[in-house]
């Protein structure tokens, strides 16, 4: 779960970081769509049921990681705080974190002889 609060503070720090450092376009646009849609996932992604959507995070990492070259950043410390946001988002969606709870068995439970061991 710490990892998924991390990302959603990565998120947010997204939607404020154009205001805070005083950076302009297009990496305030990038991290205002990028921001919200990081943390949604991030929220999402607590739950033991819907752990596997924290990969959409992922994505969002390696696309800020990207951005800079593609979307034309201006300055060097604004392709460093992407990257280095793209990279830490990155990391901490690959942390798994511990199960706890067993949903479903997923579509093998069909063809199990006894359905409740699992």
């Amino acid at each position: 779960m710490w990892a998924r609060l991390i990302n959603l503070a990565l998120g947010i720090w997204l939607m404020a970081a154009s205001s805070v450092l005083r950076y302009g376009e297009p990496a305030r646009t990038n991290d205002y769509i990028v921001g919200p849609i990081a943390a949604t996932f991030a929220i999402i992604a607590i739950s033991e049921a819907t752990r596997g959507v924290r990969w959409v995070n992922a994505l969002l990492g390696v696309w800020l990681v990207l951005a800079p070259w593609v979307l034309g950043y201006d300055s060097a410390w604004l392709i460093l705080h992407s990257s280095v946001i793209g990279i830490a988002m990155w990391i901490v969606t690959a942390v798994r974190g511990t199960i706890t709870q067993d949903f479903g068995g997923g579509w093998s439970i069909l063809w199990r002889r006894d359905p409740k061991r699992h």
